[in-house]
């Protein structure tokens, strides 16, 4: 009974921050679910980033779904930042598995605390009209080099493909926050689904009830999110999405070096 518990808890927590921070800045929730299961509930590394992966698919379809229910979504120029991460996960969901497990579940703890600061200190206020004027020869070039880079470490640790790409979204192809965020989601669908068949198909079906519980959750609080940041003004959204990003990487890093 009290390990029922604990699995439960864990879970809960876990999916709370992976859906707020898939629906509020399109973050993996590799990053939040993996170290968590790793340290709480002892599962393997490999095995913890494929559950995660797979709590990002429907988390992930759902807050696409609702960006662009409110116009928020840029599949069209999307597109090729996908395929191209899509091919690069694979590779990295197989480099993984040949590599030692402690060398994966942290990669992305840093990265998502800095992010979360830039959101704060300097928030992306970039208009759709500003975003649409860079020439789009020069837009699939970038989403070309970009993808591969994503995709590699989508796949290779399960963490970080969602904070890298609202950066580069945001900074290198300019997109606006939202939209950044609704694209964001919706290649990372793609991308979770990807990965995590290749880890279930290497590493074999993980515990059905912490899979259940993990996307269960993750699923709820993306919808939440989701909802609230279509109609939030743009620099509440910044803020928004800066304090979840440093809430969730200050207990990341806690989690994973203090405990």
């Amino acid at each position: 009974m009290e390990n029922l518990f604990v699995t439960l808890a864990v879970c809960f927590f876990a999916g709370m921050g992976a859906g707020l921070g898939t629906g509020f800045a399109g973050m993996s929730a590799a990053a939040v679910i993996s170290p968590m299961l790793i340290t709480f509930l002892g599962l393997e590394p490999y095995t913890a980033v494929g559950i995660a992966l797979a709590s990002d698919v429907l988390a992930s379809a759902v807050s696409a779904y609702t960006y662009g229910k409110n116009k928020n979504l840029d599949v069209k120029n999307g597109l090729v930042m996908m395929m191209t991460v899509l091919v690069f996960t694979m590779v990295g969901s197989w480099v993984a598995s040949k590599v030692p497990q402690q060398t994966m579940g942290s990669f992305s703890l840093f990265m998502t605390l800095m992010l979360g600061v830039k959101f704060i200190v300097k928030p992306v206020m970039t208009t759709k009209e500003a975003m649409e004027s860079v020439p789009l020869k020069q837009r699939i070039i970038r989403s070309i080099l970009c993808g591969a880079g994503i995709g590699f470490i989508c796949g290779f640790v399960g963490a970080g493909g969602g904070m890298m790409m609202l950066l580069i979204l945001t900074t290198v192809l300019g997109y606006e926050l939202k939209t950044a965020v609704g694209t964001s989601v919706f290649i990372m669908t793609f991308t979770a689904l990807t990965g995590s068949l290749s880890h279930f198909t290497i590493d074999g079906m993980p515990d059905p009830m912490v899979l259940v519980l993990c996307v269960a959750f993750t699923l709820l609080w993306a919808l939440i999110a989701a909802k609230f940041a279509n109609k939030a003004q743009p620099k509440t959204l910044n803020r928004a999405v800066g304090a979840v990003l440093v809430v969730l990487g200050a207990v990341m890093i806690a989690v994973n070096y203090l405990m």
